[in-house]
């Protein structure tokens, strides 16, 4: 049984990949943060913008079997041509993401994007695994094709993450009260270190989900 917020198609706004075409399969449930706003002060992740609560969201719902939830990402594919991708999301969706529906995604003609906080293993199978740390966690998925770090994050460091074995390395500005802070702190910290590159949220920028 997979727990599903919601599954939509839209453009990839973050990453090495933004402005591709995309399913997004947004998984319920963190092993970092319940997604409510009374937890929030004891979470482990304090920053999360993302409601990832319940099965209500478009699209979403309990899925019996992984080959139900690719057909309903296949279902959700608007695009012509090209190579699908379906990006799996969370809340954190290695707690659900298994090898039988890596096998169903990839049945249905997807490439398989993962946005993880690195906590859990992801398996070599899935085709771009983005891992985005946690202050205070231990980070147990140590490479991949994309790390991208909010920042600035008390209690985590860039440097801190530039042994590790991935292809790109973003600095993501949080977003939060002091955005222009923080946007302003990832141009000053990137133009210094040029091994690090932007990621801006451009669906938030060009108004999209």
């Amino acid at each position: 049984m997979y727990s599903v917020k919601e599954i939509y198609f839209t453009l990839q706004g973050e990453g090495a990949q933004a402005g591709r075409s995309a399913v997004f399969c947004r998984f319920a449930g963190c092993n970092l943060w319940s997604g409510l706003e009374k937890d929030r002060p004891g979470a482990i992740c304090r920053f999360c913008d993302t409601d990832f609560v319940g099965t209500n969201g478009p699209g979403g719902g309990k899925f019996e079997s992984a080959d139900q939830l690719a057909q309903a990402c296949a279902a959700s594919w608007q695009g012509n041509g090209g190579k699908r991708l379906a990006v799996l999301t969370g809340g954190e969706p290695m707690l659900q993401v298994d090898d039988a529906l890596i096998a169903a995604l990839h049945g249905e003609g997807f490439e398989i994007a993962i946005e993880t906080n690195g906590t859990l293993p992801v398996p070599r199978d899935i085709d771009w695994i983005c891992v985005s740390p946690k202050a205070g966690t231990e980070l147990v998925q140590k490479s991949g094709d994309e790390l991208k770090l909010v920042y600035p994050q008390q209690g985590i460091e860039p440097v801190e993450m530039e042994a590790l074995d991935f292809a790109h390395f973003f600095l993501q500005p949080m977003d939060c009260s002091e955005r222009d802070t923080s946007l302003q702190a990832v141009v000053e910290y990137s133009l210094k270190h040029p091994n690090w590159r932007i990621s801006l949220q451009t669906h938030k920028l060009i108004g999209i989900a």
